[in-house]
């Protein structure tokens, strides 16, 4: 009876040993999967929470912001590391609503989103953004939303990339962007041949260009126009009267040996449209010479 009553409670007592671990196992295991939540945030490369405009204060004057919309947290992580990687400063956003405000406060040199976001789209963002700034935007969309693509380049959207994309792809856009942006801040001088007054401007009958300040004006009424819209224009203004064809509107706006659909043209020209009748319900100087392109006419 000792015999057993003593594996009895030896028994026991190596049950109330099992029991201990696996309580603190249980205890381990919980506050680690708490750790490696708060761990999968904070990892991030500055960017896993919404950062507004006053987050951004480790980007140096020489460091160009690119702004990343997007409701995939896998896409804003790699994107950013991407980016950093090639010198940019990065603000991630998870929303169109969460980025909206830190846009129109403090607008970075680009901004790249996703079409399809909860709370507030890419499209609504585009709109509400496109009221009061020209900020250059790339779309990022899917393969079965062309309408979508259409739509946001009519509402002024600088270039679209659809979904799956190749990391490569997007940057050369973006330095494609930046490149172009660049000379209407830091000023150049008009393109040989064009017809200029003698403070710079290219002036085509009531048309009115300043490549130096980025400014448009038909009658006198100011145009905003986007930087893509900017050159399509210039690049039609320079030569009235002559047809531009949509590889050569393509190659003044996209210099880069950078693909872009003919619908994009279109789209933009489409656009250019709607910006000048805005001013001017009359207005006719961009015609179309189906199936070969387009002109400027300053009569």
């Amino acid at each position: 009876m000792v015999f057993l009553r003593g594996n009895v409670q030896q028994s026991c007592a190596k049950g109330r040993e099992k029991l201990v671990p696996l309580q603190a196992r249980q205890a381990m295991t919980q506050a680690n999967d708490q750790h490696t939540s708060e761990k999968q945030t904070h990892d991030l490369p500055e960017t896993a929470q919404n950062r507004g405009a006053e987050d951004d204060s480790a980007a140096n004057d020489s460091q160009r912001v690119i702004a990343l919309v997007d409701d995939d947290r896998n896409i804003l992580t790699t994107l950013s590391i991407a980016l950093q990687a090639e010198g940019y400063a990065t603000r991630v956003y998870s929303d169109g609503e969460a980025a909206l405000a830190a846009l129109q406060s403090n607008p970075p040199d680009l901004a790249v989103f996703d079409i399809k976001m909860p709370r507030m789209d890419g499209m609504e963002l585009l709109q509400r953004l496109r009221a009061d700034s020209d900020l250059p935007v790339i779309f990022l969309t899917s393969k079965d939303q062309e309408e979508d693509e259409e739509a946001g380049l009519a509402m002024g959207a600088d270039d679209y990339i659809a979904k799956p994309f190749s990391q490569r792809l997007l940057l050369a856009r973006i330095r494609a962007i930046l490149r172009r942006a660049a000379p209407v801040e830091e000023g150049h001088d008009p393109a040989p041949g064009a017809p200029t007054a003698a403070n710079g401007l290219i002036v085509r009958g009531r048309l009115s260009m300043d490549p130096a300040r980025h400014q448009v004006t038909w009658d006198g009424d100011n145009v905003s126009l986007t930087v893509t819209e900017f050159l399509i224009l210039e690049a039609l203004a320079q030569r009235p009267g002559v047809i531009k064809s949509r590889n050569q509107l393509m190659d003044a706006a996209y210099p880069d040996d950078i693909f872009v659909d003919d619908r994009t043209v279109d789209s933009h020209i489409k656009r250019l449209r709607r910006k000048f009748r805005a001013v001017d319900p009359g207005f006719g100087a961009i015609e179309t010479l189906y199936g070969a392109g387009y002109s400027f006419s300053d009569g």
